[in-house]
């Protein structure tokens, strides 16, 4: 299959550069992130329930689907042929990053606190340790699942793959989403916003991608 072929060879190709680049990004955002977390330089909004946020219990097996996050963006990356690509994906997926640690900066917000204890669930007391339920508008998870979405359909239909794969990379995006309201990481207004910041960031890079990475380019 043409398509399976083509897949290995983006995989493979700047393997070692990819995984450094990805692991670098997410190393370095979490500085900042951490940072303003811990200490907010204005008030901290608490961002209100929606009737929807009422209706979704916790749902602690979500955790898995959560983390899973952190696997999904390095696809397409992965998917990649060019280094110019990878340096332009690189260069807007940092300028969405920063503008999420600006919204922090300047409109601290958290979720609202919840009314049991999670800590005896498998994980989440790891995770209340790392990533508290603050910085929650936009939500930067869903951002960041939104900005790899889009990019990820982009690249799998260049490399002309059966639809189900779309249909995965679309699923998974909606199950990160919505694992981010059932362990009540956030709410759905960060989870909106969150996915409006994705969306904003990914479509221009698009747009303004180097012609030379469309597919039939020679790949440098």
């Amino acid at each position: 299959m043409p398509w399976v072929t083509e897949i290995t060879q983006r995989m493979r190709r700047y393997v070692v550069l990819k995984l450094l680049g990805v692991t670098v990004f997410i190393c370095v955002f979490f500085i900042g992130y951490l940072y303003l977390l811990r200490h907010p330089l204005y008030p901290v909004t608490v961002m209100p329930l929606t009737a929807l946020d009422r209706l979704i219990p916790f749902q602690p097996e979500a955790l898995a689907v959560y983390v899973s996050l952190w696997l999904y963006i390095g696809i397409a990356p992965g998917l990649m042929l060019r280094l110019r690509e990878l340096a332009d994906y690189a260069l807007w997926i940092s300028a969405m990053g920063l503008t999420g640690l600006a919204c922090f900066y300047f409109w601290p917000t958290a979720v609202p606190p919840l009314a049991l204890d999670v800590s005896g669930h498998f994980g989440f007391s790891v995770l209340q340790g790392i990533d508290a339920a603050g910085n929650a508008c936009p939500s930067m998870h869903v951002a960041a699942a939104m900005f790899t979405a889009i990019w990820i359909e982009h690249l799998l239909r260049q490399a002309r793959v059966p639809p189900v794969l779309r249909w995965a990379n679309a699923a998974w995006f909606v199950v990160i989403a919505w694992s981010t309201l059932a362990i009540k990481q956030h709410v759905v207004l960060d989870l909106l916003a969150g996915a409006l910041l994705g969306a904003a960031f990914a479509l221009p890079a698009l747009r303004w991608r180097p012609a030379a990475g469309r597919r039939g380019a020679a790949p440098v």
